[in-house]
């Protein structure tokens, strides 16, 4: 039963990455429609993230009182409104609106999906679980990589929100008809007793900063990878081509990656394994003639972990607390996504080379590796004394 439920959990969330990829795909149908630069198309696809920051805790919170179910449909419901508000855009602000309207949904889907595996894979190949969950954001982005330029063409910039938009709704649908919670889960608390315990905030610290440093390295690989390759003198498109590579096979190696985990532990060892992967692919790029050879070592040794990091939410916390513990955990990966593309900038503008911002990268990556023997040692602890509720 729970991999059935897996298994529509994964394609409920590609809507999530198919919605998120839509300004991308049609950026520049957006700046002759609209007159805006791309330091405005820019602006729209961070939007989608901005809303996590200020309602993530308030988002956990809630799931004491609303099923996961409900809150995870409302989330869809939400990723369509804001499809369809930007599809109906006659200026750029309306788009922008649009944008946050789907943020908000991206976050309260995103969340108690990842809830929603937590709970029925406990104990029961957890990292193998998350693994596939958090791939459908990549296929869903790859999905509308695919899809959404070729309606734009076809049909007009305002399809794709539209077509996207449907998707997620039918996904709504098929989550409220289909999902059902394990039977054994015990129930959430309500008021001052579902309250964390300071050994649960640690680990939960510990996971979210891991997961979001992780996340920050991959995304800035993904915006400044092909400047690199620019500047080794290849051509945008054959660049970001290249870089794409690395997308494409993690959603293959993060599921062998989390099987690998489940099945001989070792995670700590698997996560130092893989961001010294990472971080040679990385290094790599910057040489010349071998940029496809570190895209191909980047998505099957350096990015496969994303499942196993991942997975390490769900063992954090009790299922009593976990939709606030994972609200917590989401506004501390919204905050550090949120400050590094900035960060990232700021250094490609103080040096005027690509390469320095992977530097960054770098170093986002190598941080996983104390992160995770920190949330190992604060996870074996005893437990007497650390009960105190905070």
């Amino acid at each position: 039963m729970r991999w059935r439920i897996l298994c529509l959990l994964f394609l409920a969330r590609i809507g999530i990455g198919f919605q998120f990829q839509t300004v991308a795909s049609v950026g520049d149908e957006l700046v002759v429609a609209f007159g805006m630069d791309y330091a405005g198309i820019g602006l729209m696809i961070g939007l989608f993230m901005a809303p996590g920051l200020l309602l993530a805790v308030p988002a956990g919170y809630w799931g004491r009182y609303v099923s996961d179910r409900i809150m995870v449909a409302s989330g869809l419901g939400a990723l369509a409104l804001g499809g369809v508000v930007s599809s109906l855009a006659t200026e750029s602000w309306v788009i922008g609106m649009g944008r946050i309207f789907a943020g908000v949904g991206f976050l309260f889907s995103t969340l108690y999906f990842t809830k929603m595996a937590a709970d029925w894979f406990e104990g029961h190949e957890i990292a193998t679980a998350m693994s596939v969950l958090v791939m459908s954001w990549p296929f869903g982005i790859a999905l509308g990589q695919v899809s959404h330029a070729w309606l734009a063409q076809a049909y007009g910039w305002q399809v794709p929100f539209q077509v996207a938009s449907v998707y997620c709704l039918v996904s709504a649908l098929a989550v409220v008809t289909f999902y059902r919670p394990p039977h054994d889960l015990p129930q959430s608390e309500v008021g001052n007793k579902a309250a964390m315990t300071g050994q649960e905030w640690r680990l939960v610290l510990c996971a979210a900063t891991a997961w979001g440093v992780f996340n920050s390295a991959y995304v800035t690989y993904l915006s400044f990878g092909p400047k690199v390759l620019e500047g080794l003198g290849q051509s945008s498109l054959a660049a970001a081509g290249i870089i794409s590579i690395g997308s494409w096979i993690m959603i293959i190696s993060g599921a062998l990656c989390g099987q690998i985990v489940d099945r001989f532990g070792g995670r700590n060892l698997v996560l130092t394994i893989c961001m010294g992967g990472a971080i040679s692919a990385l290094l790599l790029l910057g040489l010349p003639g071998v940029g496809v050879g570190a895209s191909v070592l980047f998505g099957l040794i350096g990015m496969a972990p994303a499942g196993v990091i991942m997975a390490m939410a769900g063992q954090a916390m009790r299922p009593q607390v976990r939709a606030f513990g994972m609200g917590v955990f989401f506004t501390v990966y919204y905050a550090i996504m949120l400050v590094t593309p900035p960060a990232a900038g700021a250094i490609l503008d103080a040096t005027g080379n690509a390469k320095s911002v992977l530097w960054l990268a770098i170093f986002l990556f190598a941080a996983v590796i104390p992160l995770g023997v920190a949330f190992q040692y604060i996870k074996d602890l005893p437990r007497a004394g650390l009960e105190r509720k905070v």
